[in-house]
């Protein structure tokens, strides 16, 4: 009898923490800031507006630093007692893509990382000073960053939707934890099903969210491997001929590691579906795009997203909320930064 006490106490006890860690997306609301920063969505936009003007590049940037900052999760081992869970135990939704270290080792440090645009953190930062200005130590960068990405959606044609508001930021920032976490360039349709799922997304959450390339760059280095290994080639997953030869142009062989190009060539400055519409004419910049169009269980959505761009809008909608909710943080896991770019001086 004892010794069932005692495991039902541990049951108990795991089954508090689980729900610890699960609770701070329950925390999210869109009024989070009511009382005490009411601007805050005022103030962001304006900051926005005002880098995207400088440079059209914010647009991508921004947005492609709130996926990665959402979608490099730490997962604790699963527990077993009677049943599994999966505790989420760090990073997520939290500004850890932001943190400067001195010593390099920071999410942003990442191989992965190295490559996103000094215009998305500019701008989160910019908009955290003005947030600062008006509500100092009341918002987080985290909820800066997605507010943010809202805006330059919304001001390059896109739809505007509801952001949940309330996050912390993170305490931890590390390379590390990096490894393995994002999509990559050349991903097939199998492990890129995996590595949204893991993250509590769906195939269609997947396709919906890949459409932001319809605003994106990429710098030729991610892609040439493909571009001239296929150059030779013929199959669905290689590149149009004339695609190629664009792309060629842009990019020769020893083109150097800051060139990029346009991921939509079509309308690179427009957030609409057109990208849908390019994969079946084979201009899929990376292979992980094209392999979208190709395989069976993602096609249908982007054939759907290609014909209806208001369906895709409301997927993207829809999806990016979701993402906004991973690896929230409430209590003592996190604090309402300072400055973006450093954790808070204990």
């Amino acid at each position: 009898m004892e010794r069932w006490r005692r495991g039902c106490c541990l049951l108990t006890v795991a089954l508090v923490a689980a729900m610890a860690v699960v609770s701070g997306e329950a925390k999210l609301s869109p009024g989070h800031y009511r009382t005490t920063c009411p601007r805050v969505e005022s103030i962001v936009r304006a900051a926005v507006a005002r880098k995207v003007k400088e440079t059209f590049v914010t647009v991508p940037a921004t947005l492609r630093l709130f996926f990665h900052d959402c979608f490099v999760q730490v997962r604790a081992a699963r527990l077993k007692l009677r049943m599994t869970l999966l505790l989420s135990t760090g990073q997520g939704c939290d500004a850890s893509v932001m943190i400067a270290s001195g010593s390099n080792d920071a999410e942003k440090d990442a191989p992965d990382n190295q490559s996103l645009a000094g215009d998305g953190f500019d701008t989160v930062v910019r908009a955290k000073a003005a947030v600062e200005k008006a509500c100092p130590g009341v918002v987080s960068c985290a909820d800066v960053l997605a507010l943010a990405a809202r805006d330059v959606v919304t001001m390059s044609s896109g739809p505007r939707w509801t952001v949940e508001l309330g996050r912390l930021d993170g305490l931890v920032s590390k390379a590390s934890d990096v490894t393995g976490k994002l999509p990559g360039p050349d991903m097939q349709p199998d492990a890129l099903v995996a590595m949204f799922a893991d993250n509590n997304l769906t195939v269609d959450d997947m396709v919906a969210l890949s459409g932001a390339h319809t605003v994106g760059f990429s710098h030729c280095t991610r892609f040439a491997g493909r571009l001239y290994r296929s150059s030779a080639a013929a199959g669905p997953s290689y590149y149009r001929a004339s695609y190629a030869r664009q792309l060629m142009a842009a990019c020769p062989r020893d083109v150097g590691p800051t060139i990029a190009v346009d991921m939509d060539p079509v309308t690179p400055t427009v957030f609409d579906n057109a990208y849908y519409a390019n994969l079946a004419g084979g201009l899929g910049l990376f292979a992980s795009d094209q392999a979208l169009h190709d395989g069976v269980v993602s096609r249908p959505a982007v054939e759907g997203f290609a014909r209806n761009q208001t369906l895709f809008f409301e997927a993207f909608k829809e999806a990016m909320v979701k993402l906004g909710r991973a690896g929230v943080k409430s209590g003592r896991g996190g604090e309402i930064r300072r400055d973006c770019t450093a954790f808070n001086q204990q």
